[in-house]
């Protein structure tokens, strides 16, 4: 009996823990091209989360959604859903083309592991000759 009460009590639904527009991907889809407008975007979807600095009528939408990791993740979270939705709308206010890209259309990059030297660091020509000066009259100043 106690260990009735003990496994009743546990939660079994997963704990989401979401950023950005819900259900991103089936909210796109009330979304027709050369039909809708920026109003009708903005009932569905909201105000946008980015808008585009070199193009203001474009608007891009973002969803995130984490949850904790079974035992063999140790507990780490994972990552459920990671959309993005790239709204562009013409001069009129018209929506001319949306983007969406999903988990696995995005691009995996690999950065490179070398280090690059930093030359600010190094000092000029100056600080290398003054500190060679200072090096060679120390021994003297000592003796």
């Amino acid at each position: 009996m106690f260990l009735s009460l003990l496994l009743t009590d546990c939660q079994r639904n997963k704990v989401v823990k979401s950023h950005g527009i819900v259900f991103l991907e089936k909210r796109e889809a009330l979304l027709k091209t050369d039909i809708t407008n920026k109003n009708d975007v903005i009932d569905v979807l909201g105000q946008p989360h980015i808008r585009s600095i070199k193009d203001k009528d474009t608007w891009l939408y973002i969803e995130r959604t984490r949850t904790r990791g079974s035992m063999h993740k140790l507990g780490r979270n994972v990552l459920l859903n990671n959309n993005v939705l790239i709204v562009k709308f013409n001069r009129y206010g018209i929506l001319e083309e949306k983007i969406f890209y999903d988990k696995e259309k995005m691009n995996d990059h690999k950065f490179a592991k070398e280090v690059t030297d930093n030359v600010v660091s190094k000092g000029g020509f100056i600080e290398s000759f003054l500190s060679s000066m200072r090096r060679k009259m120390d021994p003297a100043y000592k003796k």
